[in-house]
């Protein structure tokens, strides 16, 4: 393998912030600036749970006014005040396709820890079964189960727009790596 043409920096967790500013607080997300250089999007944590069946992925397609497309992505969404992630992952589950199941926790990963500090706690769903919770009022979702290695291809060629954590997961169900 080849050396990547600039060296990483040795880790530097002593670095300290000296300077916080808000620039905007909303809902979900907090814009701030830190030592009036690096714009921060501070961001609620979140889960997404992956569901294997049959040989096929359970997902959901919903639309994203963010990038303007509809996207095929895991089960997914914000941890809420007071839950644990494993509670979190098992509520989005039973909201958004109607199942419940075991949980297995897989890992933990930064959606883009460039300017976001949001954290997603990724789990596994096994021995699913169905149960029933009102799903939010403002997500319109279709559940979509396919073959992972047809997931897969299709968002590497740009088919099928998706997300970090879903891809993680998927490269997870894969073994690709491995």
């Amino acid at each position: 393998m080849q050396a990547l043409p600039h060296a990483c920096a040795p880790f530097r967790d002593n670095i300290i912030t000296v300077k916080r500013t808000v620039l905007y607080e909303g809902h979900i997300i907090t814009l701030t600036k830190l030592d009036d250089k690096w714009e921060v999007v501070e961001h609620d944590e979140a889960v997404c749970v992956l569901v294997r069946q049959n040989g096929k992925v359970l997902g959901v397609k919903q639309h994203r006014p963010a990038i303007n497309q509809t996207t095929w992505e895991l089960p997914a969404g914000l941890i809420d005040p007071g839950e644990t992630p494993e509670q979190a992952a098992r509520r989005e589950l039973t909201e958004e396709a109607s199942l419940t199941g075991d949980l297995s926790f897989i890992t933990q990963i930064y959606s883009s820890p460039g300017f976001t500090t949001e954290k997603v706690y990724v789990f596994e769903a096994t021995n699913v079964r169905a149960a029933y919770a009102d799903a939010d009022e403002d997500e319109d979702l279709t559940v979509d189960w396919r073959a992972p290695e047809e997931v897969w291809q299709h968002i590497q060629e740009g088919r099928i727009a998706s997300s970090a954590p879903t891809v993680a997961a998927l490269a997870y169900a894969l073994g690709v790596g491995a």
